[in-house]
This record gives C-alpha cells, structure tokens and sequence, in this order.
C-alpha cells in the first residue's frame, strides 16, 4: 500500500476515493461472527438490526483491523468468538495510490500478528497505511457526563496526533510525578519535617514542574484549536446556544510557577503521602451559553454536543494531517429528533466514510436513497445490501 496520505486539499473537495476509506472487511470467528464478508463504500453506510445481532461487533472489527486494539475493554478470550481457538479480520483500504490489506489476528496467550499487505509490523497504530478513525459509542457519553480522567485522556490522545512533538510529555510528567509520589511516601514514612522533605524533593520538584509546565501548555493550545470547530458543528447539528469546550488546569504553563505551587503545597503533600497539584488534577468543562452541560442539558442535547466534539476533532485532524478520519458510530440517532438525525445525515455524508449502526435503517433520513449502503446484520452474520457511492443522498 502506498503510505502516501490524501492531500489537504483532495480532503476539502468533499468524498471520493481519494480519501482512504474501507472498501471490505473480511472478519473470522470474532465476537458473534463466524465468517463474514462485508463490502464498503466511500459515503455513508448504514447498518441495521435487531438488538444484539452483532452490530457493534462489526464496528469493532473495523477497528481492530486498522489498530490492532479493540474499542472497547476486551481481552483476547472476550473478541474471539466462543468455541474458535482464533480471530482474524481483515480491511481492504482503498486511497487515491490503489488498494491495500490490514490484517489482524488474534490467539488468546499468544502475540497478536498484525501485518500490513502480508508483511509482519510490530504496530498499526503509527503505520502510516492505516486510515485514521473517529468512534461514538453511547458509552462515551461520559466525556460529557463523567468524571475528568477520561477527558484528560481524550485530550492527551488529540495533543499525540496535533501536536506529536509534545506527546511524550505526558508519559514524562507521569513518570516524574511517579517518583515524587514514592519519595512523599517514604519522607512521610520517616516523620521527615517539611525543611528535610524540601531538599530531598527539589531534584523531582524540578522534573515534575518542567514537564507539567509543558502538559499544561500543550492541552491548552489544543483544547483552544478545537473550539471553533466544535462550535460550528453544534451549530449545524442545531444545538441551541453556543458550545464551548473549556479547559480548566490546574497548574499554570510557567515551570518556575509550578515549582513555587508545589513548594506551598509540600506540608499538605508530606501529610497526604502524595502530589495534590498538577495536570493529573486537569479537567474540560463541556459548556452551552456558560453553564454547564451535564448539569443543565438534556440527554439529546448532551448527545450533540458530544458529536459536535467529535465531528470538530476530526475536522482539526483533516486540517493538520491531510486525511480524512473514518467514522465509525454506534447507535448515534438514539435520543435525537426527526429535525436533528436529519441534520446529523447532512454532515456525515457530506465529510467522506462514515459507518452508522441502527436497529432500523429507517431511523436514517435519506437511507433508502442508492448512494447510501447498506449492511444487513442478523445474529452471527453481516451482508451487503447495497454499496455507498460516496454521493451525498437525497432527502425529501
């Protein structure tokens, strides 16, 4: 496969094949499937059935085939279907350059064996072949409406991709907050007073302010390049009110700052046995007119909001990157009215790939028009009913 990218602008001319996009899925004893062959369009695809069927199952295929890790919290044993000794799945890519073939299986004990056109890799994850991904799964609402681990998360994973110089940072804040932590610990072990503690701890004070000084830095200047995005894809999806995702840190950008924050702090750290000041305390605020969204929206507005995030994310990412992320979403209309599905349509056709899961393909404005595909999932097996043109579908 040539690695090669699309280009900003072959990105801005709306879908076509010169996007990457999934042109089949070939999927073996994963989950509930036992062989199923799946081809795929460059536009948006529906794919229905009864609850249960296996319709996430096939979104996370996809996945897997493109990371090598599944989207969900699942051990090997979990994704390979009961009574198989073994899963694989395979993603057609096709891009401007030809097609090519991700491959992943899966033997529970066992490495899992990804190759990229038939050759071993030691990860998707960096290998430029695979197509970038953006995923709504309804348990995601937790973004908005969960605690603030999983969005310094989610932010850490967006500064990795906008910002890929400084996405070691984090793993060097956490590695040097790790040995501050210990030595609190030990200090508060040995009855130290806050004069001993202070000399001991001025080596780690040190690592742990420059590299928080850095973290803080970066999720702010990408929580900042989102925003208008975010906004105007709420606006679209007609989310009432203005949508602001605020970052709220918890440490300044300054390391010198920092390190004046920590040394206050030392007594009330000595006494808890641990750090209370820094990013790992950071949090977003998810906002509509200043308040807040899990507070004072509904569960369909909160659902807007949480794509109008996504469908912003990717749009910075097409923006940086040049390519066009693959949408993957899962049970996505649920909680949405006939006005804002309809709208929801407008902008996911119009962006490039996109696979919608739905118990009824009726639930999709427009899915019975002929540049929609289809996909027809019953318990155990997934088939092709129609392929997407990549067009964008008309709509009474």
């Amino acid at each position: 496969m040539d690695p090669a990218p699309a280009s900003a602008a072959d990105a801005a001319d709306g879908p076509s094949a010169r996007t990457p996009f999934l042109s089949h899925l070939r999927v073996r004893d994963v989950r509930t499937y036992e062989v199923s062959d799946v081809a795929l369009g460059p536009g948006l695809t529906v794919i229905f059935g009864p609850n249960g069927a296996g319709k996430t199952n096939l979104l996370e295929a996809a996945y897997l085939a493109c990371t090598g890790r599944s989207f969900r919290q699942a051990g090997d044993h979990e994704i390979v279907r009961r009574g198989a000794s073994a899963a694989h799945v395979t993603a057609e890519v096709t891009t401007a350059h030809g097609t090519g073939k991700l491959t992943v299986g899966i033997e529970p004990g066992e490495r899992r064996r990804l190759r990229v056109d038939g050759n071993p890799v030691e990860s998707l994850l960096d290998h430029p072949a695979r197509p970038r991904l953006s995923v709504f799964l309804p348990d995601r609402m937790v973004l908005v409406k969960g605690g603030p681990a999983l969005r310094r998360s989610h932010v850490d994973q967006l500064v990795a991709v906008l910002r890929p110089s400084a996405a070691p940072v984090r793993r060097t804040y956490h590695e040097a907050l790790r040995q501050r932590n210990a030595l609190l610990a030990s200090l508060r072990a040995r009855g130290a007073g806050v004069e001993q503690a202070t000399d001991e701890l001025l080596p780690w004070d040190r690592a742990v302010a420059r590299a928080a000084a850095e973290l803080t830095t970066a999720r702010a200047a990408v929580v900042a390049t989102i925003n208008p995005a975010v906004r105007a894809r709420a606006e679209e999806l007609g989310l009432a009110g203005e949508l602001e995702i605020a970052y709220r840190p918890r440490s300044a950008d300054d390391a010198d700052q920092v390190a004046e924050a920590l040394r206050e702090r030392l007594a009330g750290d000595l006494e808890r046995g641990f750090t209370h000041h820094g990013p790992h305390r950071d949090d977003l605020a998810v906002r509509r007119d200043g308040r807040l969204l899990h507070r004072f929206g509904s569960q369909g507005e909160q659902r807007l909001a949480l794509l109008a995030l996504l469908l912003g994310e990717t749009d910075v990412i097409e923006q940086s990157t040049g390519q066009r992320p693959i949408l993957l979403l899962d049970d996505v209309m649920s909680e949405l009215d006939v006005i804002r599905r309809a709208r929801l349509v407008d902008v996911i056709a119009a962006r490039g790939q996109a696979l919608v899961t739905v118990t009824e393909a009726e639930h999709v404005p427009g899915a019975d028009d002929l540049a929609v595909g289809l996909v027809s999932v019953v318990p155990g097996a997934a088939e092709t009913i129609r392929v997407s043109t990549g067009a964008t579908p008309a709509r009474d």
